[in-house]
């Protein structure tokens, strides 16, 4: 339903109001799940990185969110759950200046190779984004 087909009338303190839900359309959704599992002495540092380097993806366009997780039982396995925009806004996140920074500064401090999983948006739709 679009912004005009969605128009709302109240009626409040004896006048009608007039207002439009406010929301971005975002047609496709790419979603990108960062499996990681860090030397147990790296931890601290890996989190600080990548932080920093989430802060900074934020700032992106085309980045919706960008969520660093920690498994409960298992501090030393991480995901990271970027969400973008299109496949686009995440191509052109590996080509800004932090995230080689982050990447290189962050692989001595594997435990084994990251992995990664890519998904589509199924529920909720795109206007609950």
């Amino acid at each position: 339903m679009d912004a005009l087909a969605h128009l709302l009338l109240h009626f409040a303190h004896g006048f009608f109001v007039v207002s439009f839900p406010v929301f971005a359309y975002f047609p496709v959704m790419f979603i990108v799940h960062v499996h990681v599992r860090v030397k147990p002495e790296d931890v601290e540092a890996f989190t600080a990185a990548t932080i920093r380097n989430a802060s900074s993806s934020l700032l992106e366009p085309g980045v919706l969110r960008f969520d660093v997780v920690r498994q409960q039982d298992d501090p030393t396995c991480f995901v990271l759950v970027e969400i973008y925009q299109d496949a686009a806004a995440a191509a052109a996140h590996k080509e800004t200046a932090h995230y080689p920074v982050w990447r290189d500064a962050v692989a001595p401090m594997m435990a084994e190779p990251r992995s990664s999983v890519k998904y589509i948006r199924v529920f909720p739709d795109e206007l609950a984004w």
